[in-house]
């Protein structure tokens, strides 16, 4: 009887393995996504207790920023008074963490209105400039460095590298001066400014998208290269090739897709670049962007600005981050979350 109740016992557990397996527990996958948000919760709550300890652990300094500096403490301690300043330190910050997430952010000091709304449009003003920096810059990276990795050491391989090499070298703020230039005070193509005053216009914007593009593409180019170039001397590319299958279906069905994985990465990882790396640019050409509102906020002090705008970008980059690991396994199903 015992023998035989363990037999059944190990035949529940390798059916229940079995079904696992089969789809009728939780997947890899769901299991994965589910630590991966889990992360970024610890990850926003640990820069949360730092935001928090940086610029609110002192009343005295708070009450002074959004005040100014020519108050009397007794105004300085009114105002501490009725925005809760006064209560136990744990206290002020579930508060100010539960603001944060019911989208109360405070008023701004520089704008003197709720900081939603300048943040939101600001945002959603970089959203537009990133979305045509991507719409370029991805084709033209993916399909030089794919060129590139294919006759790696012919003369378009060193075309691409050094023209790659070039363009990333230049910061962005020698870029803005370059093309300012040239489009806008030599062949006086171009406005100079991107500041949108009579509304949305896409020749304001194409500037700000150049200088963007031609600092980005060719490190996601040269990236795209350096993966093709080590698929294309795989032994299954070779088997392939010596197969006799087409040189064109080898490349399209069974190189690319291995060799997408490292500039999936790397464009993944542009998101959270955009949003808080085109300071310089937005700044130089007075486009009214997320980067601009960050910059201006650090020049006056606006310090509920500033803690809006380290939330929203610590957010985007873990959201990216759980993009870009989710996408490894649709690029390469040889790759396993457990």
């Amino acid at each position: 009887m015992r023998r035989r109740a363990a037999a059944l016992s190990g035949d529940s557990k390798q059916h229940c393995s079995q079904a696992t397996e089969s789809g009728y527990g939780a997947s890899p996958m769901l299991i994965f996504i589910m630590k991966r948000l889990g992360f970024m919760v610890v990850i926003m709550i640990v820069v949360s207790l730092a935001l928090f300890v940086i610029l609110e652990l002192s009343p005295g300094s708070v009450a002074t920023k959004v005040l100014g500096p020519y108050t009397s403490e007794e105004q300085r301690n009114l105002w501490l008074e009725q925005h809760g300043y006064m209560q136990p330190l744990y206290v002020r910050y579930f508060s100010w963490l539960g603001n944060f997430v019911t989208g109360d952010f405070g008023e701004s000091t520089r704008f003197k209105v709720p900081v939603s709304e300048v943040l939101w449009p600001r945002l959603w003003n970089t959203a537009i400039l990133g979305f045509w920096v991507f719409a370029f810059m991805i084709p033209i990276s993916l399909v030089l460095g794919i060129l590139a990795g294919m006759r790696e050491g012919s003369r378009l391989d060193r075309t691409i590298s050094v023209a790659s090499i070039i363009t990333t070298s230049v910061p962005e703020f020698a870029s803005t001066v370059i093309v300012s230039a040239i489009f806008v005070f030599w062949l006086k193509w171009l406005p100079g400014t991107s500041s949108m005053t009579d509304g949305f216009s896409f020749k304001e914007l194409i500037l700000p998208v150049m200088v963007l593009v031609i600092y980005d593409f060719g490190y996601v180019a040269r990236m795209t290269r350096a993966s093709m170039a080590e698929v294309m001397t795989t032994q299954y590319i070779r088997t392939a090739v010596l197969k006799g299958l087409r040189y064109r279906r080898v490349i399209l069905k069974h190189a690319l897709r291995n060799a997408l994985i490292a500039p999936f990465t790397v464009i993944v990882l542009q998101v959270s670049w955009l949003l808080s790396g085109v300071i310089v640019v937005e700044f130089f050409f007075g486009y009214k962007g997320f980067g601009a509102l960050l910059l201006e906020a650090s020049l006056n002090d606006d310090i509920f600005v500033i803690e809006a705008c380290a939330m929203v970008a610590v957010f985007v980059v873990v959201v990216g981050r759980l993009i870009s690991d989710v996408g490894y396994q649709y690029l390469n199903p040889r790759i396993r979350f457990s």
